[in-house]
């Protein structure tokens, strides 16, 4: 660990008592409560965890970002389960698991990778020849996210109105202030970003990459690859360097879903990772 103290866990809580344990990893800006719904309606066969990663929800802060790092701390949770698990990674999270499953592969029964590739992606944004694709928005996200006048701030909506700008996805906004919390009661009461933004914001390029994985690393535990149908995140380009790492992949695209594929098509999302675990555990 370069950041942060062996004994600093990661916040995390469990949904459902019994079962196969399935664990989910958020992508960047998020937390692990943006996944109790799906967790909920997978509690009646698995116990689900949902972890905070270090920089976001109620797990600490460290000094750097850094994809090993937060792979270890992870896999530190891992163990104290006892068992292997599947474990599932969205975007940011989603390089997390992978990163963990190809150093650590005796923790992953199963691992799940939803729209994201292990690949570095440019700062443009752009990996297509679409003119009308957008470079990518995470900088501006947090640009303004850190020009808000937290001091002034009196009610949610004000904070939504602030960010439209930057923010034009009403369904994005709503993600971006499950962070924003109010602590403390009446006038006395302050506004604080749980995410730590001013590292997220230096380390953003870091996050771009993908860490060079150990010399002869793979995977070779089930793997399904998620994907929103419009979404440039996931291309058939990065299909080789995923085979050679993941050589058991399989591929789903969901339609009319981009790349926060699991909100913009829960029903569908949750359908389809329903049908993966009951493969792994019939297998």
């Amino acid at each position: 660990m370069t950041d942060a103290s062996q004994d600093e866990r990661l916040a995390s809580r469990t949904v459902g008592t019994d079962g196969p344990r399935v664990v989910f990893v958020h992508g960047l800006f998020g937390q692990g409560k943006n996944w109790t719904t799906i967790a909920k309606a997978l509690s009646d066969r698995h116990r689900v965890t949902l972890l905070d990663l270090p920089n976001h929800g109620h797990s600490p802060w460290t000094e750097t970002v850094d994809y090993v790092d937060m792979a270890e701390m992870v896999a530190a949770e891992l163990e104290s389960y006892g068992e292997p698990v599947t474990l599932v990674g969205h975007s940011m999270g989603g390089k997390v698991a992978m990163t963990l499953a190809l150093r650590r592969p005796e923790l992953v029964r199963a691992l799940v990778v939803v729209d994201i590739a292990p690949v570095e992606y440019p700062v443009s944004g752009g990996r297509t020849d679409d003119p009308d694709e957008e470079a990518s928005p995470f900088a501006a996200f947090i640009a303004a996210m850190k020009a808000m006048d937290l001091a002034q701030l009196q009610r949610r909506e004000e904070a939504d109105a602030a960010l439209q700008a930057a923010v034009p996805s009403r369904m994005v906004r709503s993600f971006l202030l499950q962070s924003l919390v109010r602590e403390g009661l009446g006038a006395d009461g302050t506004w604080r970003w749980r995410l730590n933004l001013d590292l997220l914001e230096r380390d953003l390029e870091r996050l771009r990459g993908f860490p060079e994985p150990p010399a002869g690393a793979r995977y070779d535990g089930p793997v399904l690859w998620i994907a929103g149908a419009k979404s440039h995140y996931v291309l058939p380009q990065d299909r080789e360097r995923m085979d050679a790492l993941f050589p058991t992949t399989r591929l789903v695209r969901i339609k009319n879903a981009g790349h926060w594929v699991h909100s913009e098509q829960p029903e569908t999302f949750t359908a389809t990772l329903r049908r993966f675990l009951d493969h792994v555990e019939q297998s």
